[in-house]
């Protein structure tokens, strides 16, 4: 798999103060997306093991709380990232204790994979659907358009 970008201080993408992936690799390539640049699957740079307990590390950091970690992309769900993003969200239910999870996705829940389903079985929330420019609406909290659903799995 390879990132994008990351913020491991990001007070955007989801509520409090959280780490921020942006994964590479998109097969939606909405009409609009603001994050384009995150279409292929090879821009960015490579998700490492040293890179992956860099992340963790920073969930962890004591020096400035944490809520969470927010995934997007790209898309995290893309075929090709979803062994990578497994085992990094398993690390973090097994090593962080009290962080909750984000995840965006241009699926739908309804259609997801058995091994896409794995992941979302270890998140809190899931904010599903592609971003459709017609639908778009600035006011909405936490997705670009009024299609998307944000799932919450959890009271996290």
């Amino acid at each position: 798999m390879n990132y994008h970008q990351y913020h491991p201080i990001d007070v955007v993408n989801g509520p409090g103060t959280r780490c921020t992936l942006f994964v590479s690799g998109c097969v939606h390539q909405c009409r609009g997306c603001y994050n384009q640049s995150t279409w292929s699957l090879h821009s960015g740079h490579l998700f490492t093991q040293e890179f992956e307990d860099q992340i963790i590390a920073d969930l962890n950091d004591t020096r400035i709380k944490k809520r969470g970690l927010s995934l997007s992309g790209g898309d995290p769900l893309h075929p090709a990232n979803v062994s990578a993003v497994l085992k990094l969200v398993q690390r973090v239910r097994a090593e962080c204790e009290g962080k909750d999870i984000w995840l965006w996705t241009g699926y739908v829940l309804a259609d997801l994979s058995a091994e896409q389903k794995q992941v979302v079985d270890l998140i809190d929330v899931l904010v599903d659907g592609k971003f459709e420019k017609d639908l778009a609406d600035p006011e909405l909290e936490w997705r670009g358009s009024a299609n998307q659903v944000i799932h919450r799995f959890t009271s996290l």
